[in-house]
């Protein structure tokens, strides 16, 4: 008995002292894993080009949307923007290149003429970036680009082709009984019109001219009959001014002048220019080029274009040149400045913004062809004439050498203007030819 009572008092003792003991805690978990920080992605770093060009507050206005737009596409790379009027512009950059200082000297900027400046060496060579991203050159008008090369190689890209049509007043042809004009006028068809469009007063004032055209345009009737300026405008060796085609296209459009159907070159510029006069109703006609277009729709003028009249035998001879976007060679960034210069000269890119705002005769078939530029729902109606024209463009309205503004801005306008203002040409002329002769022997020419 006194056993079986201490085998229970046993269990009794066992079963109290497993109630009484801490109940051993389950293995602690590893300690989770601090999560690796998140590397915020480097920002792209962001590129300031400088980007200089010309033009009145219209036109300044227009770059920047141009700009704007390249931002919006390209975050990366950020435009500012350098713009001086025309009389300043050049000045201001040679003293720029000049300082050799590259943070101020403009990365991409717009140039003329192009040759000129590639030869000092200030000029970016395209060639190479042309090459590398396949940019496709074949959608230039003829010879166009041609005016922005030197020594065989691309310096520029053209923005626009800048050659002539002729405006005119629908209002003032209506009012005199004159016939618009037609893509098969002649030269004598011009002066036909010019008569009864011209109105002199009894004082001899005249009241209303037929037609304003700069005097520096006058190599157009040059070409038209077949003649040039120089005997080669690459590598000259004489001036052939002197020569019949020359001679003759000279003197019709002296004779335009002196029989009160033109203003005169002074009178012109002093009046406004073209577009000042044109807008007045002081002329009945302007031969220029599409930059005139956006101010004469502002100014809601009843007015078409037509081609340029040519002599009877004689042929369409637009100057295929234009000012051109380049590279500056002392730019820290020219692979951004080759994505901005050729985004520029690119279908949907600077070339549809610009002739959006009217301002432009594109430098790409593709864009001048394209209802963009034909059918924009704005006057001009036969915008078909610059098209004609530009199909027809030629060398020859300057110099491909280095020494071409020298010598045109030295010597041959100066002449030309003593013909404008009525002096003979049969005495200038020849005076011209032996300056231009003497000076091209000077600088080694040909070479």
């Amino acid at each position: 008995m006194l056993r079986k009572r201490s085998v229970v008092l046993l269990l009794v003792f066992v079963m109290v002292l497993g109630a009484c003991q801490v109940p051993t805690p389950p293995p602690a978990a590893p300690p989770a894993e601090k999560p690796a920080e998140e590397v915020a992605p480097a920002e792209e770093e962001v590129v300031t080009l400088l980007w200089a060009f010309w033009g009145s507050p219209q036109e300044a206005a227009t770059h920047q949307r141009v700009a704007e737009a390249f931002m919006a596409e390209h975050p990366n790379i950020k435009i500012e923007t350098m713009v001086e009027p025309w009389s300043d512009y050049f000045t201001k950059i040679q003293t720029l290149w000049a300082s050799g200082d590259p943070s101020v000297i403009p990365d991409v900027l717009f140039l003329w003429p192009t040759p000129r400046y590639a030869a000092q060496g200030v000029l970016e060579n395209l060639d190479p970036w042309i090459e590398k991203t396949g940019y496709d050159l074949s959608d230039y008008w003829p010879a166009l680009l041609e005016s922005a090369m030197w020594n065989g190689s691309v310096y520029g890209l053209p923005r626009d082709i800048g050659l002539e049509v002729l405006y005119y007043r629908k209002d003032i042809f209506d009012e005199a009984g004159v016939p618009y004009p037609t893509e098969d006028w002649t030269w004598d068809d011009l002066v036909a019109a010019a008569e009864k469009l011209t109105i002199v007063e009894p004082s001899g004032r005249v009241k209303r001219y037929a037609l304003g055209m700069e005097g520096g345009k006058y190599q157009l009737w040059v070409g038209q009959n077949y003649g040039s300026i120089l005997d080669d405008m690459r590598n000259p060796s004489r001036c052939t001014l002197t020569e019949p085609p020359a001679m003759e296209a000279i003197k019709f459009f002296a004779d335009l002048m002196n029989k009160n159907y033109a203003m005169r070159d002074a009178n012109l510029a002093q009046a406004g220019g073209d577009t000042a006069v044109f807008i007045s109703g002081q002329v009945a006609m302007i031969i220029q080029n599409s930059s005139r277009v956006s101010a004469f729709n502002e100014a809601g003028l009843d007015y078409d274009v037509q081609v340029v009249p040519i002599p009877k035998g004689g042929q369409r001879a637009a100057s295929a040149g234009g000012a051109a976007w380049v590279m500056s060679a002392a730019s820290a960034h020219k692979e951004e400045a080759w994505t901005f210069l050729s985004w520029l000269q690119s279908k949907d890119g600077g070339q549809r913004i610009y002739t959006e705002a009217g301002e432009i005769l594109p430098a790409l078939k593709s864009v001048a062809y394209s209802d963009l530029f034909l059918h924009s729902g704005k006057p001009p109606a036969n915008r078909k004439a610059f098209l004609i024209e530009a199909e027809n463009a030629k060398v020859g309205r300057f110099g491909y050498f280095d020494e071409w503004g020298e010598l045109n801005g030295s010597i041959i306008l100066p002449g030309m203007q003593r013909i404008w203002a009525g002096e003979d040409p049969e005495v200038v002329v020849p005076e011209i030819c032996e300056q231009v002769d003497a000076f091209l022997a000077e600088h080694g020419y040909p070479k």
